[in-house]
Formats: C-alpha cells, structure tokens, sequence
C-alpha cells in the first residue's frame, strides 16, 4: 500500500521495521527497499524479495554520522572530511565494520556501506526509528534483482505488489543511485560513480581518487564487493544498445520508415528522412547530466511498459559530470 508520509505513516513504517517487516522508502537517489540492519532475519527477507544473491552486500541507511560508530570499526580522517562535505547526501562510504554487527548487510565481509540521506521522507523515518530500536536500515533499491531501479512510488508497486508497505515521497531528486567511494584500503577509492564526481571527492577529502580497477598490489588487498557493480544491472526487458548520434541516424535510415518496437532516447529527435516512423517511440534526452540522471531509469521504465523490443541511447559525452549516468547505461546495456 502506497501510504502520503504523514506523521502517523511515518510511526507506522517506523514500527513495521520495529517488528520485522520490509518498507519501501524514498530516498532523493532512488527508492530503497528497507529493513531493520540491526535484525538479520528482517534482512533476509530483502533477498528473497529481490531475488538477490546473499554475497551482495547492502547499504545500511543512518539517521546522522552519530550512529557511525555503531556500524564502523573506524573512520579515516579522509573519510570524515567527506561526510563533512556531502553527508546528508548521496554518497556511500565503506567503512571497516564492528564485529558481529550488520551481518547479513556485509554479505559475510568485514566492512561495511553507510550512508545517510537527505531526503526529508527519508530523514523523518530514520529519526522515527530510533527510539524503536532501530539504528539504522539497510535499503538496496526496492526492485527485482538486476532490474531498473525505481524512481517512484508506483514503480515500486508495480515491482514488488500491492501488500508491501510504501510511503510516498515523490520523484526522487537525483535519480541514480549513491556515490560509492570504498575507504577501508587507505586511499579513496571509486567503486561506483554517481551524482557527487570524483573530482568533487577529491576537493572534498584533498586525495586523489582510485579507480576501482587499481591493482590489488597498490592497495594490499582486494576491493570489498559493493551494491550496484556487477557488469549487467540496471536492465529493463528491452534490449538496450548504446549508439553516437551518427550511428543512430544511419541505422534509422537503413531500417526505413516502418521500423516497430523501438524505442530511442536521444538529444535531437531524428528527422523523418532518416527513417523516423511512427513504430519508433522518441524521448529526449537532456544535454545536462544532472537532468539525465533524473530521467534516466523513468524512460526506460517508460519505454519497457510500452512493449518496445529495444532501447536505443545515444551515448553520452565522456566527462566527468557525465560517469554516473554512462556507468549505469553500460551496465543496462551489457
């Protein structure tokens, strides 16, 4: 049941977690799946509903850095200065964990993903919990396994069925899913790019970022396994093919003007000489990242609901601001 946040909602999704029980909350990155990171058996039951793999490790979802050391081991200095900067906010830190803590969020590793969000929806349920017990939650985002992430209330429902507890926070902001920046190996290191670039983590923490293909030699020991890395996710149903613009037009042109079931998500609508027929479904992209972003997982929901047999995207401009949104393109397209 899809619920307005009001107070009293707030209270009852705060003690569903209290007892057990999966909420789907909104975040300003995408919806989360939530359960009590305190209760192992509560989060089981995000697995099953996902059809998640027990190796994938989840993100544990806090209130305010108060409740870090509940779940961190430690927290290097370069660490703290990027909650500092960016916390509330879309970044995921992963910290050495407490023992015997969050197990089943690790997926049996000895570190830990945290982070807090800004989204006052967000901010109001983790305030709600505390007294109840529960110090944090751990949220991937509220979607079978692998498939496009949700942006909305009803693409929850739609994902997860009409029984699940869901309280209603609008489109999220940022539209693709945390930052994730792996501080257990001495220097920061990029295991996924989201909305904060990695040139902003590095003003912010004053280290040169790592990528996440940095040898094992240079860092002593194997990068943690984190949300949202494996090479296919983030895919609808549709085949999705990633394209430059000139590619698009010349493929267009070749297959003719009674092209069916395709959809395309480009900056320039194609012109009709170049085979832009009516069994083609247009929607534009934005030239900003930012607006992208946000876009991004509502048009291939949009295009996989109306049946298209394939997705093709223009690839997008290979920059900085732009990581997050091609990373995700990528990994829906592999």
């Amino acid at each position: 049941m899809i619920l307005s946040p009001s107070d009293a909602a707030i209270a009852q999704a705060a003690q569903a977690l209290r007892d057990g029980q999966l909420v789907g909350l909104p975040t300003e990155t995408v919806y989360g799946l939530a359960a009590n990171a305190g209760d192992d058996a509560a989060v089981a039951k995000i697995f099953v509903a996902k059809g998640r793999p027990a190796d994938h490790p989840l993100i544990v979802h806090v209130a305010s850095r108060d409740q870090v050391p509940l779940f961190a081991a430690q927290v290097p200095e370069f660490a703290q200065r990027l909650m500092d900067a960016f916390w509330p906010g879309p970044l995921t830190l992963i910290l050495p964990r407490q023992s015997g803590v969050a197990t089943a969020s690790a997926a049996g590793q000895d570190s830990i993903g945290l982070r807090c969000p800004s989204h006052s929806v967000a901010q109001a349920l983790l305030q709600a919990c505390l007294p109840l017990g529960v110090l944090g939650v751990s949220a991937p985002s509220a979607n079978r396994f692998g498939r496009v992430s949700p942006t909305s209330a009803a693409h929850v429902q739609s994902e997860l069925g009409p029984d699940l507890l869901i309280l209603d926070g609008g489109d999220c902001d940022v539209g693709i899913e945390s930052t994730i920046i792996d501080c257990t190996r001495g220097e920061p290191v990029l295991l996924r790019p989201g909305h904060i670039t990695r040139v902003q983590i590095e003003v912010a923490c004053g280290r040169a970022v790592l990528d996440k293909d940095t040898p094992q030699a240079v860092l002593g020991q194997p990068a943690p396994r984190a949300s949202g890395t494996l090479e296919s996710h983030y895919a609808p149903r549709a085949k999705v093919r990633l394209m430059s613009a000139s590619d698009i037009a010349q493929k267009l042109q070749a297959l003719g003007p009674h092209t069916n079931n395709l959809g395309l998500w480009s900056a320039e609508r194609p012109a009709s000489e170049q085979g832009m027929g009516a069994g083609v479904l247009w929607r534009q992209q934005a030239t900003t990242a930012e607006q992208a972003a946000h876009d991004l997982f509502g048009v291939l929901r949009d295009l996989d609901a109306r049946g298209v047999s394939q997705i093709w995207v223009q690839l997008p401009p290979d920059t900085p601001e732009w990581e997050g949104v091609r990373d995700r393109l990528q990994r829906a397209a592999a």
